[in-house]
């Protein structure tokens, strides 16, 4: 559904003239302008048709409403004696209407065909007529559209429209699916991918991510969708029936329903997940870019660099995202966190509910290009290894529309509204102490960061190709690699050196600085076994103890992220040991032995040591991450402090001879958060405990009414549970904790068993039968651990 005005099929508007959709059925005769024309025609005549008097409304619906004279009459519409243009024309005509007219097909008057509509509401019958033009316009698509699939669901909305005249019902749409149809939605998507990447960038920088996001959300909300038989002639190969599925849904709940307001109408962003982001974002990617191009000169001044510099950058890295096959912003539950210590952080992008031009912004702050530079670095792609950029957290004035507003809070949980107080004062740089990066505070890699932000060091992943043309400055830095190795590694010979520096099958993580080599990660990666070999690490000695050597593990762990090898093998001679247990390696293998042996040579004297990667971690930015949780439990334990300095008096009752007095009654004490411990005996021996649980889990274990939580929750069985429940568990988890020895105490086996029941009475509705369940079953447990001696009876 191109038009002609220049923007090719698919492509809004971008310059001064905003986004305006394309009305169904304007393909090839009307462009952007005209279509949104057209919605406005449609939108006025209703108004028109809506004030006009009863009697012309009824001979209106009369056209769309069936016989209902004496003798069954079949006609399904009354057809006046002096027939109007095809299609019907909704000007409204001075003539005085007479009920008594025939109908040209029945022969029976107008006032039988609206008799049943005589004693309805001036609000139903207005409602009636919205679909009526409705009608007419889905009738006039059908005859001006030429793609055959994008006709038939023209055609299918027509009658539906209709039947619902007839019916005087509210059209809707009858799928074997309904909205939405994929989760994560695209809009989801785009808010993990904000909270992923650039969750902690200045708070400037920060804004420029969030309009940039919000940019996009709004031009996929409003792009037309290619038809299948368009698509099917640029991608051929692609899967054609699915797309045609994806396509047929967007029509029937996003594109018509922009111009026919009586169809229920959805946002793409909200209903859609990567399925279709993917079959667009290429093309949608390269029109919107070119398009930019094209009408730099109408775009206001301080959106310039925003939409030519910075929105280019936040595609190519949300590209990386939707393409990649182990991204973590696509998992459902994201944002829920995968544990339990980490305070969740939600982020809000609502695309805007009208058509909005590309640069269409929220906030009246304008954007200061010098402040944005740390984005992504000005490297070339091809040798460069991206430090990863960051960004925004959502703004406590912000609304919270997700649905992880509804996750159930646990017993213990801070107030999100604190939360949110305390995160306007850290997200606030002049809030935030100052580091030196000499302080015993100060994290590892701390200095190199900023090194790399001011752009004094970079790092590029390098090799030796017998396919291409040399370049001369990787040869150079390959050799200051083989230097670098050399000296650093003595034991090692230099031929081994130079022989894997140079080989085609490794690779080498660069640290320049000053344009020349001071370090580097040699490494050979085996994609089919799932692992990577470091062979060579080493920082020359006079750069030593500066966080390089961090920085360097880091950025590898990120460049594996991206290329879906999630384990590190090496082997570390006695010297070495140290430094990879601080970048989180252990003797612990988690690669299967039949993985590696025979692809990795074993040194003599070493030890081999591995490292499995977290694709959900951002390695290069998560000391500061866990800077900025120190920073809000440190804010939060100040907020405690000044609420409980009331400084109460002392205790006199001793002078009087009291030996002993109840903690309880200390003045003050409940004020700092105290509670009184359970009562219960706590059983000292981990064998005797160890054996009083097994036997308390087997007697619920084998309970008539345990057998819903037996297992994990599947997502198939239970949609969005795992976006409703933060912290599932259930009796085969406590199962294989048991064995591991987890519960030494008794309080942690008990709170595992509660949250079995929390978790189920949050997520069913108190009528269900696993609800039901879930309190026979807790009331049988609580009388196991009284008579085990867990708690008092």
């Amino acid at each position: 559904m191109a038009d002609s005005a220049g923007i090719q099929q698919g492509s809004p508007a971008i310059g001064a003239a905003g986004l305006v959709p394309a009305a169904p059925g304007a393909a090839g005769t009307e462009g952007s302008g005209t279509a949104a024309g057209g919605s406005a025609r449609i939108a006025v005549k209703k108004a028109q048709l809506r004030s006009s008097p009863r009697p012309k409304k009824l001979e209106k619906l009369g056209v769309y409403s069936s016989c209902k004279a004496e003798g069954a009459c079949k006609c399904n519409g009354w057809k006046s004696q002096n027939p109007p243009p095809t299609p019907p024309q909704t000007e409204l005509q001075p003539n005085i209407v007479n009920l008594q007219e025939p109908c040209r097909s029945c022969s029976h008057t107008l006032g039988d065909h609206v008799a049943h509509l005589e004693n309805i509401s001036e609000e139903e019958m207005n409602r009636l007529l919205g679909i009526v033009l409705d009608v007419e316009y889905l009738y006039t698509c059908v005859h001006k559209e030429e793609d055959a699939d994008t006709k038939q669901v023209y055609f299918s909305l027509f009658k539906l429209l209709r039947k619902s005249i007839l019916q005087m019902g509210k059209p809707m749409l009858e799928a074997q699916e309904s909205p939405p149809f994929e989760k994560p939605s695209i809009e989801q998507g785009v808010n993990n991918f904000v909270q992923y990447k650039f969750s902690h960038l200045p708070s400037k920088e920060r804004q420029t991510i969030i309009e940039l996001a919000k940019m996009f959300l709004n031009q996929i909300n409003y792009w037309q969708l290619e038809t299948p038989s368009q698509r099917r002639q640029r991608v051929p190969n692609d899967d054609a029936a699915g797309y045609k599925v994806n396509y047929t849904r967007w029509l029937c709940y996003c594109n018509v329903p922009q111009f026919c307001d009586s169809l229920p109408r959805y946002e793409t962003t909200q209903i859609f997940g990567r399925t279709l982001l993917r079959s667009v974002f290429t093309v949608m990617r390269k029109q919107l870019l070119e398009q930019a191009r094209q009408e730099k000169d109408k775009l206001p001044p301080e959106k310039r660099t925003l939409i030519l510099t910075h929105f280019p950058k936040f595609l190519s890295m949300l590209e990386e995202e939707v393409y990649s096959h182990s991204s973590p912003i696509w998992n459902q539950d994201f944002l829920a966190g995968a544990t339990g210590d980490q305070i969740p952080i939600r982020t809000v992008i609502n695309a805007p509910p009208v058509a909005r031009p590309l640069y269409y912004s929220t906030s009246p702050m304008s954007v200061d290009p010098s402040t944005c530079g740390s984005i992504s670095p000005a490297r070339k792609p091809s040798s460069a290894l991206e430090s990863t950029p960051v960004g925004e957290k959502r703004k406590p004035s912000e609304p919270l529309q997700h649905e992880e507003n509804k996750r159930p809070r646990v017993v213990g949980d801070i107030p999100m509204d604190l939360i949110n107080e305390v995160m306007a004062t850290i997200t606030d740089p002049a809030a935030i102490p100052e580091t030196s990066l000499l302080s015993a505070h100060s994290a590892r890699d701390e200095a190199a960061r900023h090194e790399e932000r001011r752009g004094v060091i970079e790092f590029h992943v390098i090799g030796n190709s017998l396919n291409q043309k040399p370049n001369k400055r990787i040869l150079m830095w390959l050799v200051g690699l083989q230097n670098v190795f050399s000296h650093q590694l003595p034991r090692m010979p230099k031929e081994y050196i130079t022989r894997l520096v140079f080989d085609p099958k490794h690779k080498t993580l660069s640290l320049i600085k000053d344009g020349r080599v001071i370090g580097g990660i040699c490494f050979r990666m085996f994609p089919s076994q799932g692992f990577t070999e470091i062979v060579f690490c080493a920082v020359t000695s006079n750069e030593q103890v500066k966080g390089y050597g961090t920085h360097l593990m880091n950025h590898l762990k990120e460049y594996h992220i991206k290329h879906e090898i999630l384990n590190f093998l090496t082997y570390a001679d006695e010297y070495a040991i140290g430094y990879f247990k601080k970048q989180g390696f252990s003797k612990d293998i988690k690669v299967p032995k039949a993985k590696y042996v025979g692809y990795i040579k074993d040194y003599e004297g070493a030890t081999l040591m591995g490292c499995e990667l977290n694709p959900s971690i951002p390695y290069t930015e998560f000391s500061v991450i866990i800077k900025k949780q120190k920073e809000i439990i440190k804010k939060l334990i100040e907020r405690k402090q000044a609420q409980i300095r009331k400084v109460y008096p002392g205790l006199s009752c001793f002078k009087d001879g009291v030996r002993q007095i109840p903690i309880e009654s200390i003045p003050g004490i409940r004020e700092t958060g105290w509670k009184p411990v359970g009562k219960g005996k706590e059983l000292k021996d981990p064998d005797q405990l160890y054996s009083t649980i097994k036997t308390v889990l087997q007697h619920v274990k084998s309970h008539q009414n345990a057998w819903p939580f037996m297992e994990p929750v599947k997502k198939t069985e239970a949609p969005g549970y795992y976006q409703v429940i933060r912290f599932p568990m259930d009796l085969k988890t406590m199962s294989e904790r048991l064995k591991s020895r987890y519960y030494t105490t008794r309080k942690l086996f008990m709170a595992d068993m509660q949250r079995i029941f929390t978790n189920c009475r949050e997520y069913n509705p108190p009528e269900s039968e696993y609800y039901k369940c879930a309190n026979l079953l807790e009331k049988f447990f609580y009388t196991k651990i009284k008579e085990a001696g867990l708690i008092e009876k």
